[in-house]
């Protein structure tokens, strides 16, 4: 069983930076995979930055890249969101996931497990 705890979201002016962070807990060595997707009012759950537990390779969904980066402290089992030049746009839920197998890093249903979610809500 895995436990995901998201921190970081928060309020912010268009064009400012938040950090996400998303925490595991202890029995995450099978884990392939790990994600953040976001979720609007009345839109699809929809996949924004992806990277692989052990090599560390990332993905990112075209409306972030440049902007987003997904990290990870392997020793720590946390993955980070670095969120810069926001807009509203970027308004949703955000949700951390991790995955077990080696499907589509942007399927929603290939993740094992979901955090709670941290809000995040940009202002222009």
């Amino acid at each position: 069983q895995v436990q995901l705890v998201e921190s970081g979201g928060g309020s912010v002016q268009a064009g400012g930076s938040l950090r996400l962070s998303c925490a595991a807990s202890t029995d995450t060595y099978s884990i392939n995979y790990m994600a953040w997707f976001r979720q609007a009012p009345g839109k699809e759950r929809e996949a924004v930055a992806g990277i692989s537990a052990r090599a560390g390779t990332t993905q990112y969904a075209d409306s972030v890249k440049g902007r987003f980066t997904i990290s990870r402290d392997s020793g720590k089992n946390t993955v980070h969101l670095q969120m810069n030049s926001l807009n509203s746009a970027d308004t949703a839920m955000y949700y951390c996931a991790a995955e077990f197998g080696g499907g589509e890093w942007y399927d929603k249903d290939e993740y094992d497990y979901w955090g709670q979610g941290t809000q995040v809500t940009v202002s222009s």
